[in-house]
């Protein structure tokens, strides 16, 4: 067997940790491993295929980032270059040139790591013959199918890191301090975190929030003598009868819509409306970065393992995923359906209200 790894879309921590279980486990098998570099860029002439052997995954499994590169830009059904002058070329539909490419290698099966936007190309992919097996991959976690993407502990473990080190800061000059995390559908990062670190407004795109509300809790806090407030704020959360905040819009090159802003919107509302003394800070990609945790290491040891299993029972088309207490497979038609939220009757909402996080309804 020889098979082929890829990793596509934004990086999240334990990516590295998942290309070594896979490695191993092909290895351990007598398989060839090799990997796609920069998404599919290494079958598309664009970057190269490279041989994977224990010697290249040796002490990877607790750096963040990938030892293939990514991108999300790689879609071969609508393929895009960026000329040394900048310029974005839109080269078309290569998804038969990649395929092609693939079966010159030699190849048997893909393993391609990646969040929904990677998983609905190898959902295509495998339309068309190709012999994929996707695993979960992003820090929202909200993949369905599955309870848990590896990366988002770390992202909710840096957040809440972030929001510890805020209070001190805050009650020292009396500030509010709106904190904005990832999140662009979900509020998976805003709601653990948030509680986690002890903030007292939460919001997230689940919940549009009415902006009274949340000042009207800052309130409450300063006549009980607590002068100074802890929001944090999820990328894509929605005031009532408002839209989602753009940083920029969706790129030529491919790219979603780039989310970005509520928070300073949020800070400068709250200032406006109570006098408070107001700081915006938004963690961006730092919640990308970093070393996985115990947990995102062993998820994604335990992902890239399943994967290999995937292919020994040459169980094609499917995702792997968390089904507590075990690692299964899922149809990416499973996967794909609509992006898992935050459930409004979750525990962990009930456990927001129940210690008097303020959820801006």
């Amino acid at each position: 067997m020889r098979i082929a790894l890829s990793t596509g879309g934004g990086d999240a921590p334990g990516l590295n940790a998942v290309i070594r279980a896979a490695v191993l486990g092909a290895l351990g098998r007598g398989w060839a491993v090799y990997g796609i570099r920069r998404g599919y860029g290494g079958l598309l002439g664009t970057d190269k295929v490279v041989a994977l052997d224990a010697d290249s995954v040796r002490g990877i499994t607790h750096l963040g980032g990938t030892i293939l590169g990514t991108t999300n830009r790689g879609d071969p059904f609508g393929w895009r270059e960026t000329r040394p002058d900048g310029t974005i070329v839109d080269m078309g539909d290569r998804s038969d040139e990649l395929l092609a490419a693939f079966s010159a290698h030699g190849f048997d099966a893909l393993i391609t790591i990646g969040g929904d936007g990677s998983l609905r190309i190898a959902q295509k992919l495998f339309a068309k013959g190709l012999p994929v097996i996707g695993v979960p991959k992003t820090i929202d976690n909200d993949v369905a199918g599955t309870v848990m993407t590896f990366g988002f502990d770390t992202a909710v473990s840096t957040a809440t890191d972030a929001i510890d080190k805020l209070h001190s800061t805050a009650e020292s000059h009396d500030r509010v301090m709106v904190v904005e995390v990832m999140g662009r559908y979900a509020g998976w990062i805003a709601l653990n975190a948030g509680i986690s670190g002890g903030a007292d407004v939460i919001l997230i795109p689940e919940i549009p929030f009415d902006i009274e509300k949340v000042c009207a809790k800052i309130m409450d806090r300063e006549a009980r003598g607590r002068r100074f407030s802890i929001v944090v704020v999820a990328e894509g959360a929605i005031p009532l009868g408002g839209h989602r905040v753009l940083k920029g819009a969706a790129s030529a090159g491919g790219g979603m819509e780039q989310l970005g802003g509520i928070a300073q919107q949020v800070a400068d509302a709250v200032g406006q409306r109570t006098g408070k003394e107001t700081r915006a800070l938004t963690l961006g990609h730092l919640q990308r970065g970093g070393s996985p945790t115990t947990f995102d290491r062993l998820l994604s040891l335990r992902f890239g393992a399943a994967a290999v299993r995937c292919v020994a029972a040459k169980q094609f088309g499917v995702m792997v995923a968390l089904q507590p207490p075990i690692v299964t497979a899922v149809p990416f038609s499973e996967a794909l359906g609509a992006p898992r939220i935050v459930p409004l009757d979750s525990d962990t909402i009930m456990t927001a209200r129940d210690t008097g996080v303020c959820l801006g309804d």
